[in-house]
């Protein structure tokens, strides 16, 4: 169970910002947001007709350290709040948005920090709300993919990964870091006799060993590089994305920030000089995943605001959550 030493809720004072009335269609995110600890009462229930989005940090970049990255992405979640508190509300009362604190990493001990991102998720789900993680490293792939298992029990759950690292690697020494996570999932469903259906969008060949290709070979994950984002090759995208979808019940949804050029993702441990470009094709990808009714749980990874330029990286990783609320949301 979640437990003091690896959990902090978020204090109210921290939800603040521009204030231009008090009327509905004045309102911004942080005149709403309500803070929940999950240490003290369960998740407040949804009434009827109610929909719910709980926002959880990860405050943990041990996965990058271990995967010998610039850590400073333990920074993260407090960054995105801070980009996402003006943000307008165009979302009516029946939609509950929550804040319930961050997970955090003590002493390096990185796996069980993965337990209880895993136990707070499946906690989130059975309330009835839609996890959307903000990270942290990429090891917040291991914790929120196996809350999403565990809740789904026997519903076939697929992953898909906006990224330039397939995140597949073998455990070095160290033990499981934020490139092992795919690898981690991939054997836990080999385990459960379960297939392990992945979904990698805007892989770099040159950022991936051929050994880590011919691993994604051998647990038969489809993957689309990012050339067919550069080349605006729409028709790929689209069939490689809906054929993943018709396979699954379930979709466990996170987006590396490294997957985007530098220019616009400057703040992550990996940057991309050809990385993708959050432009019409990827949002009409993301939309498409987000409009299928089956994504589970969603995070933004990687962001590190000590590596930002201008608060870009962390604009755009709060763009992605705007996406998230508007979309899922306004759904029937």
């Amino acid at each position: 169970m979640i437990t003091k030493d690896s959990y902090q809720p978020t204090s109210a004072a921290t939800w603040t910002g521009r204030i231009d009335g008090t009327e509905p269609d004045l309102l911004r995110w942080h005149q709403v947001i309500k803070v929940a600890d999950l240490l003290q009462a369960p998740l407040p229930a949804l009434q009827k007709d109610e929909k719910g989005i709980v926002l959880l940090g990860f405050a943990c970049d041990e996965g990058v350290r271990r995967n010998k990255g610039r850590t400073g992405a333990a920074e993260g979640p407090a960054a995105i709040r801070k980009a996402i508190a003006n943000f307008p509300v165009h979302f009516n009362a029946q939609m509950v948005l929550l804040d319930a604190g961050d997970v955090i990493c003590v002493n390096g001990e990185l796996e069980n920090a993965q337990q209880m991102l895993s136990e707070a998720v499946k906690a989130i789900l059975t309330a009835g709300y839609l996890p959307l993680l903000l990270g942290g490293g990429h090891e917040i792939t291991y914790g929120h993919a196996s809350g999403i298992r565990s809740f789904a029990g026997k519903q076939k759950t697929g992953f898909i990964n906006f990224d330039a690292h397939f995140d597949i690697r073998i455990p070095g020494a160290e033990g499981p870091s934020s490139g092992t996570g795919f690898w981690q999932l991939a054997r836990d469903c080999k385990q459960a006799g379960q297939p392990f259906n992945y979904l990698a969008l805007g892989i770099q060949k040159n950022g991936n060993t051929r050994q880590l290709f011919n691993i994604a070979g051998e647990e038969d994950a489809t993957y689309v590089s990012a050339d067919a984002f550069h080349l605006h090759d729409k028709d790929t995208l689209f069939a490689a994305i809906q054929h993943f979808l018709d396979q699954v019940d379930k979709v466990y949804l996170t987006t590396c920030l490294d997957v985007f050029a530098a220019p616009f993702a400057p703040g992550v441990s990996a940057t991309a000089y050809n990385g993708i470009t959050p432009d019409g094709l990827f949002l009409q990808c993301y939309r498409k995943i987000l409009q299928s009714g089956k994504v589970a749980g969603i995070d933004i990874a990687e962001l590190n605001p000590s590596l930002d330029i201008d608060n870009r990286t962390a604009k755009l990783a709060a763009a992605l959550i705007f996406e998230v609320v508007e979309f899922c949301l306004a759904q029937d």
